[in-house]
This record gives C-alpha cells, structure tokens and sequence, in this order.
C-alpha cells in the first residue's frame, strides 16, 4: 500500500525539531548600566551579565544601555519642568523598556556609600511614568552592584533597587542556584573586575536566572 504523503507527515519524517525550535517564544533582556563614568567596571559587569543570559538560548536577544554621559533629570518624576535649554535622554530609553518583546531589566550600579548612584536613583524615578499603566508588570527585573570592597555596601543598594521594582510590579530574581543571594555582588579593584571570579560568578548567575525566568513567563503567556 503506498503512504499518502501530507505537509505534516513530510515535516515529521524530515525531522520537526527545527520546526519547534523555530516557534518557540523569543524575549528580550535589557541591561542598564547606571554609572557615570562611561564603559567602565559597572559597564563591564553588566555585559558579562548579558552574554550569561544570551547564552540562554538562541531566542534571547540582549541589549546593554549605557546611562554614562547622559541627562537623567528625576525632578521629573514630581513635576518640576525642563529648563529651558535642558537635554533630557530618558525618554529614548522609555520606550524601548515599554517594548512588549522585552521580558526582563537589569539594573546595575557602582555602590557609593552603601547605596546607588545618583544617577541610577534619577533613572529609577522616572520610573514613574510606567506606574500609569504599569507598563513594567511582570517583567523579570535584577540587579548588579559594584563596590570597592567585598563588603562594601552591596547588599544594601540590591535592596533598594529591588524595591524599586517591587513598585513596578515587576518579578524579582537574584544569581539562583547553587547559592542564590540578592544578585550580581561585584568587586571593582582599579577600574577592574576581571579577577573577582566570585562576583563575575553571581553576575553570570543572575543573567542566566533573568533570562530562563523571562522564557517561562513568556511561554506560559504572562
């Protein structure tokens, strides 16, 4: 008897793995770098952090955006208006946050005096123009701190940043198993973090968490 050959029974016979991998749900991971000075050790953390979670899978797409050089005005956030003249970035990055294809934010920041740079508390409150409409829910949010000492405040700047997207409604992940703590925990030593294996471990941890978590939600629709 011969087979009748269908489009399906064809896929099936060629190998549908392809196919499968093909449909499966893509998400992207935004990364923030929250320092000042541009393309240095916070830079550098957070792009470690971002190849963890490309490495993922191949549908996941990663961005880092660099906040040093840029104007960040948080008197926004309560109303007070532009000077005349005043440059003001966020906006640009706004959107791109908003993006539906986006699953997860990473914030990272250097610690000054056991807390986040003034420049990341700004970004953070102009955070209020997604409260609204919670325009942030159910993103996967983390977040890296890079201190000049192994205890030097890190602990505590995750924290707030958490709290921070706590208010967004966001989903909060840290560097998960085997030891999972509060997230990317760095030590910068002369502009460098390349030899603080155990930091680069939390933030190669918490990429790869962001990323799966962002995935299962995305798959399950959220």
């Amino acid at each position: 008897m011969s087979a009748k050959w269908t489009r399906r029974s064809l896929l099936g016979a060629t190998g549908a793995f392809p196919l499968a991998l093909a449909q499966e749900p893509a998400v992207k991971i935004i990364g923030v770098s929250c320092s000042p000075r541009k393309d240095r050790s916070t830079a550098a953390a957070l792009r470690v952090c971002l190849e963890a979670a490309k490495g993922v899978g191949t549908n996941v797409e990663v961005e880092l955006i660099d906040l040093g050089g840029l104007k960040m005005n948080g008197d926004l956030a309560a109303g007070v208006p532009l000077a005349e003249g005043e440059r003001d970035d966020f906006p640009a990055i706004e959107a791109k946050l908003r993006d539906p294809k986006v699953g997860g934010i990473i914030v990272a920041t250097p610690v000054y005096f056991s807390n986040m740079s003034s420049l990341c508390k700004a970004f953070l409150d102009r955070w209020m123009a997604f409260r609204g409409s919670f325009a942030l829910r159910n993103k996967v949010g983390g977040a890296v701190a890079v201190g000049a000492a192994r205890n030097g405040g890190q602990e505590l700047t995750l924290q707030t940043i958490h709290a921070a997207m706590l208010c967004q409604d966001m989903i909060i992940v840290s560097e998960g198993r085997p030891s999972p703590r509060l997230g990317g925990i760095l030590v910068s030593t002369k502009d460098d973090v390349s030899k603080d294996e155990a930091g680069l471990a939390t933030a190669r941890g918490l990429g790869r968490r962001v990323a799966e978590v962002a995935l299962l939600l995305r798959k399950a629709g959220a």
